[in-house]
């Protein structure tokens, strides 16, 4: 695949040398997150502070070789594409445990974020910045052919000055092609496309075609959270939520929405996924939507980055045009967490295989 990196079946792959994590260099620290497939710990690599995502290598052969290609995969793409909003990969490495190490971003989930607010909305000018980071990283995976498949608030993370989001979570993310059929059981309930369902209860594993714009509904159901403040489909379960989208095309309610920001939500979410548009036009859209909420305010020129991939169209301003520039280009090396918590890390390289490396 890119950047020199391959893989077979069963997962074994060859990582590009400047990918690879020296496992004696990791110091892994406090649990700060945990999936279905996964856990992620707060940590130090090489004197910086870093996000440890550990992979259990599972108990059955069946179980092992389904981990491995999942984070095979995951490894894989996280090589191929670097962006301002995609939270920025170290490296990783396959023992002692399956690992994958990224920048640490303070911030934490935008989901976090959204309910310390709670029940107070978003200034829209802040939510719409949001919007456009978010949106802005789906353009780029998407010009790189790949579906993230599981675009939600837990997946999106904050910077330590709350002024930036970062789209996080490879972990089910797949390169598109015409030909290929995935697996149906992807992405969380809420949040997913109605496409991912057939008309009869899906089984696990079940194929299915679909493409990528299953992430411009995710992403509809996410602008409609940010502008609102509330969980989508509230009162529903997860399951409820997904079979009144599927198979009522029910949608939360944009009636209350200026008519240019309804026009956004409501054309990411039709249940015609041909008619929903592309994460480029949707970025324009957004910005024209903000010209018209901000049409006397002075333009703060956004800042300036270095970028290593030269396919990427210019970067939209997100809510960096909306606030002062910082100096800095990254998170402050010494947060108040890494100085309370430090004491508590530990060198990965002396781990055994222990599922979880802790």
């Amino acid at each position: 695949m890119g950047s020199g990196f391959g893989f077979n079946s069963m997962g074994e792959f060859n990582l590009e040398a400047k990918w690879v994590i020296d496992p004696k260099l990791l110091f892994v620290g406090p649990k700060i997150g945990e999936g279905a497939h996964a856990k992620v710990y707060e940590g130090k690599y090489k004197n910086h502070s870093v996000a440890i995502k550990m992979v259990p290598n599972g108990d059955t052969p069946e179980e092992i070789a389904k981990r491995n290609g999942r984070f095979a995969r995951e490894v894989a793409m996280l090589t191929k594409v670097e962006h301002k909003n995609l939270v920025k990969f170290i490296g990783a490495c396959r023992e002692p445990v399956m690992v994958i190490v990224t920048e640490l971003l303070s911030g934490g989930t935008l989901r976090k974020y959204l309910l310390n607010r709670r029940p107070r909305s978003l200034d829209m000018h802040v939510a719409i910045g949001f919007a456009l980071d978010i949106a802005r990283a789906m353009e780029c995976l998407h010009s790189h052919g790949i579906i993230h498949r599981d675009l939600k608030p837990e997946n999106l993370l904050l910077t330590a000055d709350h002024r930036t989001v970062k789209l996080a979570d490879f972990g089910l993310a797949r390169e598109e092609s015409l030909t290929e059929m995935m697996t149906a059981e992807t992405g969380t309930y809420r949040w997913m496309a109605p496409e991912l369902y057939s008309t009869v209860t899906l089984r696990q594993g079940e194929k299915k075609h679909y493409n990528h714009k299953v992430d411009a509904y995710s992403f509809a159901i996410v602008l409609w959270e940010l502008i609102h403040n509330k969980l989508p489909f509230e009162g529903m379960s997860n399951l409820q939520a997904a079979y009144a989208a599927a198979f009522k095309n029910t949608r939360p309610s944009a009636d209350d929405l200026p008519e240019e920001l309804a026009l956004i939500v409501t054309s990411c979410w039709r249940e015609d996924p041909n008619a929903r548009p592309n994460f480029s036009q949707i970025i324009q859209m957004l910005l024209n939507y903000l010209c018209t909420i901000s049409p006397l305010e002075p333009i703060i020129p956004p800042r300036i980055f270095a970028s290593e991939n030269a396919v990427f169209p210019p970067q939209s301003p997100g809510l960096s045009s909306l606030m002062p520039v910082r100096r800095d280009f990254g998170e402050t090396p010494n947060t108040p967490a890494e100085n309370t918590r430090g004491s508590f890390f530990f060198c990965f390289g002396q781990c055994t295989d222990r599922e979880s490396g802790v």
